[in-house]
């Protein structure tokens, strides 16, 4: 089956053909560097490193650029306000982004240019889009020309009559049309500033990703990427100057995400309503901030509650639980056992690599493919909580596929990364902890209710298992004895 994507420009789900075949060229618009990174940006690296771990599975080459803008008005901006250097506040912030994506577990872009790194390539297509009648200089500052370029409003949908009739944009004498956007700006007081054509200066925000994607990728690539916001102007604008200097189709297919939002509303900085990444790991682990971005569908809105995010460490917890329970399985089993496992549950076990793989290939839906996998988890349980002291070689088998197949599935989406065994134990000792209670207080309310149970006691026996449960430990009688365990949620 092949992999569905859906494209923005068409608005409709189509074919992932990339124009190399075997290898795809995806370019996702980074981050602007001037202050720490919310949840919002980390949906975005989230979902685009699941894009392209999952398409490096399922056996495509993937060439990754992510590129940092840099220099623009708010990084200049929030500099001043710091009494540093627009230089300094881009580095320090890069460098808190990488931090960030290392404990989130992103995989490193192939390539992760910035804007200032390519100043010569910008002012080329600068240059070609004034030599085509595209853009034009206003005294220090360049335009491009939207009315010159036919097809702008293609990815948003809009027309540019409409867009100036409904624009609320103010006026600008050195522009000929109000929708004109700036390649170029001319350089003030106290600004970075590079020497071109058009005197000193600094790069429009729009135009710094046309000159590195056709550095790096071509004048035409497979996928392009990024949020819902940057459809219109950023992307729109990228199109006109792309095409418009190499007279070429600029990205093949569109892929953009939905917005992280709190109670229904849009988490931005601009309106104050946002948690950096490093706020919500102080509370959550990294691979549940992960589960709860993929149990959405990347293009629909993610609420964020605390509630969501329990929620998710939970689910993980029970991944962790299953393949922790199916890595102590024993070594071998025997013909004669009597299976455990239905048919049904053999069925879901069998069936969940293809039933996953035809979520994931229907553009990316990490929703459908994760509650596969939990309902392959809960069938896997149960087997596992019923195997007799020798279990059947048919349920080994099955319940050995199950736990391979998870871990193979999972890993394409970034999830399971630890030791099961380490990470339930590690789980265990921090719960008995907050519980203040030890293993060896558990042994001996364990030895005190199998002595009354010997006593036919079965008051105190059912007041022991209700205090330990109370206490999230759970006892389990079986042919060789009792054990217990954490409940993790």
């Amino acid at each position: 089956m092949k992999i569905i994507i859906y494209d923005t420009k068409s608005g409709s789900k189509t074919p992932l053909e990339p124009i190399t075949p075997g290898h795809i060229k995806l370019y996702v618009c980074g981050i602007t560097a001037y202050d720490y990174c919310h949840i919002g940006h980390a949906r975005s690296a989230l979902v685009f490193d699941m894009i392209v771990r999952y398409l490096r599975y399922r056996g495509f080459t993937v060439t990754f650029v992510r590129n940092f803008t840099d220099i623009d008005d708010k990084i200049i901006m929030r500099a001043q306000e710091q009494n540093t250097t627009p230089e300094e506040l881009a580095e320090r912030f890069i460098g808190k982004f990488q931090e960030d994506m290392a404990r989130l577990g992103v995989v490193t872009a192939d390539h992760e240019p910035r804007a200032t790194e390519h100043i010569p390539a910008i002012i080329n297509i600068i240059e070609e889009l004034i030599g085509k009648g595209l853009a034009y200089q206003s005294g220090n500052d360049v335009y491009f020309a939207v009315d010159k370029f036919p097809n702008y409003g293609a990815l948003s949908g809009r027309s540019l009559d409409d867009m100036l009739a409904g624009a609320r944009i103010s006026v600008n004498e050195n522009k000929t049309n109000p929708m004109d956007f700036a390649l170029w700006k001319g350089s003030k007081p106290g600004e970075p500033t590079w020497e071109s054509p058009w005197g000193p200066g600094r790069p429009g925000w729009h135009i710094e990703c046309s000159a590195m994607s056709r550095e790096l990728l071509g004048n035409t690539f497979d996928i392009h990427g990024g949020g819902k916001d940057l459809i219109f102007p950023h992307h729109e604008n990228e199109i006109a100057q792309s095409e418009g200097a190499s007279g070429e189709p600029f990205a093949k297919y569109w892929i953009h995400h939905g917005f992280v939002t709190i109670k229904d509303e849009k988490m931005s900085k601009s309106l104050g309503n946002f948690l950096t990444i490093r706020e919500v790991l102080e509370q959550f682990d990294p691979e549940a901030l992960r589960l709860f971005v993929f149990s959405t569908h990347y293009r629909t809105p993610l609420d964020y509650s605390v509630a969501s995010l329990q929620e998710a460490a939970g689910g993980i917890d029970r991944l962790y639980g299953c393949l922790a329970a199916l890595h102590a399985l024993p070594a071998s089993g025997s013909d004669s056992a009597k299976a455990v496992a239905s048919p049904k549950e053999m069925q879901k076990v069998q069936t969940l690599a293809d039933r996953f793989h035809k979520a994931m290939d229907n553009d990316f839906n990490t929703a459908q493919g994760l509650g596969h996998i939990f309902d392959a988890v809960k069938a896997l349980n149960r087997i596992s909580q019923n195997l007799p002291e020798t279990p059947a070689i048919s349920d080994l088998a099955v319940l050995r596929l199950g736990a391979d197949t998870i871990k193979t599935l999972t890993a394409s989406m970034g999830l399971l990364t630890e030791d099961p065994t380490l990470y339930i134990e590690a789980k265990q000792k921090k719960i008995l902890a907050e519980l203040d209670i030890n293993a060896s207080d558990i042994d001996k309310l364990i030895a005190e209710r199998n002595a009354a149970r010997n006593d036919k006691n079965w008051a105190r026996a059912d007041e022991i298992r209700d205090l330990l449960l109370a206490r999230r430990i759970e006892l389990k009688d079986g042919p060789t004895g009792t054990t217990w365990h954490v409940k993790l949620a």
